[in-house]
């Protein structure tokens, strides 16, 4: 295989060299790692997806088949998804998108080789495997937050790999760039990776990386898009006729939405504290594991199977059916779900059942108030950009992101609205994101080794 590489490296240097134009040599071979990076992400991205979503039907065809199973699979899915990730890859645990913007902040000269401990092949193979059998096993988790992750690992590794004689990428943009990349094939959302590289990453001007951004997020989107055909997350839901007295009730929501948001990101990061303080032994931990499991368990076999799984179908329901008002705990059910599965210490992300929270949040409070369908559509839309930016404190990222998953151009303003307002009640319960808290803990424990 390296005699494979030699002599790949040496017929592309030998086919460079025969190029006269010098700038025109430098400007591709500066965009082919990121290229190259985006196919690669593109590819693990759909397969990724193809894998967690037969880890939920998994789930769905057990309980079908026994419901009390739940009481056997938790405990095993949440204990065996910790334990993948304490045993081989400690920093695959959680969503991924914490450990990318630390990676990010790394990528100096004095810091850059401690990337790898974040960003690896390693990474990617257990933050897959982790993830998926913390579903199977109930985990209301999803992938997107993950997918970012290992995008950022394809990408550092592409670049990894560049010869010597190669032009120098800088490893920060090299690595915002796979992020954004992740984000638009996990979601097809292509302005949605743009904007979360811009938002959410990057502390440097977008000039010294637009090009490569803009051209790796629209392969990623292409080669997810041939593999698994065009499609958009949610659909089209019916949001037509409806007036602008709506505005009222999205601000209600996005208000409500994120406050509970910012809530439980404070509460799921007093659980991480309480953790590291109290549970000093493996034997603790899986006590512990073993005890949230259970709490999934009873929930889903004795009050409703909601609190399971990333939550998407909960989304297409309220949106694309007749039956679009959720009962008034299914909210509650729809943040306890994550808080438990996102502290496991297993892979997953907070992404999916961040929208899916939302989502019901909307769908409740827009039955309260006996709003028309394509009003409470427009309310559940809004609900998912809210809660959504309270975790992220992404007002714009998740605005994008919504508009893109249901092509629904024409709420760009309300979708807006419910960011910017989500944004500003989440700030009275915590002035810093989840991700950011969890970023600087990755950081604290990778330069204290």
């Amino acid at each position: 295989m390296r005699r494979i590489l030699v002599y790949i490296r040496k017929g592309l240097k030998k086919s460079f060299d025969n190029i006269r134009n010098e700038q025109l040599k430098h400007n591709l071979l500066q965009a082919i790692p990121f290229w190259i990076g985006s196919v690669i992400t593109g590819f693990f991205a759909v397969m990724y997806a193809k894998i967690f979503a037969w880890g939920e039907n998994l789930l769905h065809f057990i309980l079908e088949w026994h419901d009390w199973m739940i009481f056997i699979i938790a405990p095993i899915g949440f204990v065996l998804s910790w334990w993948l990730v304490k045993e081989f890859a400690p920093n695959a645990k959680g969503s991924g998108i914490p450990q990318v913007m630390a990676a990010v902040e790394l990528a100096n000269p004095k810091e850059h080789t401690k990337i790898r401990s974040l960003l690896s092949i390693k990474i990617i193979v257990f933050k897959i495997i982790s993830s998926v059998v913390l579903v199977i096993g109930g985990g209301a988790v999803g992938r997107e937050g993950p997918t970012i992750q290992i995008a950022g690992s394809i990408f550092r590794k592409v670049n990894e790999y560049l010869p010597e004689w190669w032009p120098k990428i800088s490893k920060k943009n090299m690595i915002m760039t796979g992020a954004a990349a992740g984000l638009a094939a996990a979601f097809n959302t292509p302005l949605g990776g743009i904007v979360f590289a811009v938002e959410e990453l990057s502390k440097t001007h977008i000039n010294y990386f637009k090009t490569a951004l803009f051209t790796a997020v629209i392969i990623a989107g292409l080669t997810a898009q041939t593999l698994a055909g065009s499609y958009l997350y949610l659909g089209y839901p019916k949001t037509n006729d409806v007036s602008l007295m709506v505005m009222f009730p999205i601000i209600l929501v996005a208000g409500v939405a994120g406050i509970l948001a910012s809530q439980l990101s404070v509460t799921m990061l007093k659980i991480n504290d309480w953790k590291k303080r109290k549970l000093k032994n493996d034997r603790a931990n899986v006590l512990f594991l073993v005890g949230c499991a259970l709490v999934i368990a009873f929930i889903s076999f004795f009050i409703s199977r909601e609190v399971l799984g990333s939550g998407k179908e909960i989304m297409e329901r309220v949106l694309f059916t007749s039956d679009k008002h959720e009962d008034w705990y299914v909210p509650l059910l729809r943040m306890l779900g994550p808080a438990l599965s996102f502290t496991s210490g297993g892979a997953g992300g907070i992404f999916a059942p961040a929208l899916t929270a939302g989502a019901s949040i909307g769908s409740v409070i827009s039955g309260i108030i006996h709003l028309t369908p394509n009003e409470t559509n427009v309310v559940i839309l809004a609900g998912m950009v809210a809660f959504l930016t309270g975790i992220t404190r992404a007002p714009f990222t998740s605005a994008i992101i919504v508009l893109e998953m249901t092509d629904r151009h024409s709420l760009i303003f309300h979708l807006m609205l419910a960011g910017m307002v989500s944004s500003l009640f989440s700030i009275l319960v915590s002035r810093h994101s989840l991700y950011d808290v969890l970023k600087m803990n990755f950081l604290a424990e990778i330069r204290k080794d």
